[in-house]
């Protein structure tokens, strides 16, 4: 029976010769708690899972897994496991004999070791094609397969590096779903690195957004998207404008934003902008305008109140919006 543990690095860092990769970041995350690392290329999210699994030596700083300190711990030694990008499944292999190596490593039998490859093969509904090879198995099955392989030893926390950006986008939100499920019924952390913020925002308890090798900002998901602290996070989450107001600068969802003709009386705040393109989305229309000091902006106008008074690109109008849709960002 596994029980599910804390995880808390503590000023971890990671150099590569001068360039600091990670910058003496702290970090807690509850047991059981499904936490996405979200950040652009080369913001240290993968530096910081291959640390904590143990692929990387740590430069300074503590990991602390429950009431152990892992830091200098080999990754077989740590209780946690990985599932790599690249799913590195063994070609030769069958499907269970490939769920299963961890424990032929160990010395467990043939018939224990496969019943238990099998139990997993149910979990992730792959137990029919247990005697396939991994050539034989679309890229969403393979991942299934690395999944069961990584849970066989049992791990406390379950390692995640950019699992689902080699699927086609059905695939990718069908298997978001799954991972969220398999989460839940094992109880135990999953630590999901990723750059896509629908991707984080669908999975996690925990977002932790990384820029230039530090925490700009973590919570939940709804927190980091409706109060993002820094300009940084306003614009990488996405769907915010981020407008230079008289106080300093603050973010509006693209969704609070009104249109309205030049002349008109706004009651809230606006400002003058010229529509740069508009793309029907389905359930909304995007209108990109660029504004004097602002740059570009967008809002996101639902159908009917676009049929209501619609626009063209070229033509000149007011981007409005209620003070109280408006959120003050600062510096971490």
């Amino acid at each position: 029976m596994v029980h599910p543990a804390a995880l808390e690095l503590a000023s971890v860092t990671k150099r590569y010769g001068t360039t600091v990769a990670v910058d003496a970041i702290d970090l807690k995350i509850p047991a059981g708690t499904y936490c996405c690392l979200l950040g652009p290329s080369g913001c240290g999210k993968t530096s910081t899972l291959r640390m904590i699994a143990g692929h990387e030596t740590v430069s300074d700083g503590d990991i602390v897994l429950g009431p152990s300190n892992v830091t200098d711990l080999p990754p077989a030694k740590r209780g946690t496991a990985m599932m790599f990008q690249s799913y590195a499944l063994f070609p030769h292999l069958s499907v269970i004999d490939n769920v299963a190596f961890a424990l032929k490593m160990r010395g467990i039998d043939k018939p224990v070791r496969h019943g238990k490859a099998m139990d997993l093969l149910k979990l992730v509904a792959m137990d029919k094609y247990a005697g396939r090879l991994p050539a034989q198995l679309s890229g969403g099955q393979q991942q299934r397969v690395a999944l069961a392989r990584a849970l066989i030893t049992e791990p406390q926390l379950l390692l995640l590096d950019e699992p689902l950006s080699a699927l086609d986008p059905f695939l990718r939100i069908k298997m978001r779903a799954e991972l969220k499920r398999l989460q839940r019924e094992l109880g135990i952390s999953f630590i999901h690195v990723t750059h896509g913020q629908e991707e984080a925002m669908a999975l996690a308890d925990l977002v932790v957004v990384m820029n230039a090798g530090k925490i700009e900002q973590m919570g939940s998901p709804r927190e980091v998207f409706n109060h993002p602290r820094t300009e940084f996070v306003a614009r990488f989450m996405g769907g915010h404008n981020v407008i230079v107001a008289p106080g300093g600068k603050i973010a509006v969802r693209a969704d609070r934003i009104h249109l309205a003709s030049p002349g008109s009386v706004w009651d809230g705040h606006s400002v003058s902008a010229v529509v740069t393109d508009i793309e029907y989305q389905g359930t909304y229309v995007q209108v990109t305008l660029k504004g004097s000091d602002e740059g570009d902006l967008v809002a996101q106008i639902s159908e009917v109140e676009f049929d209501r008074s619609p626009t063209d690109v070229g033509a000149s109008v007011l981007v409005g919006w209620d003070p109280e849709m408006a959120h003050s960002l600062g510096h971490v």
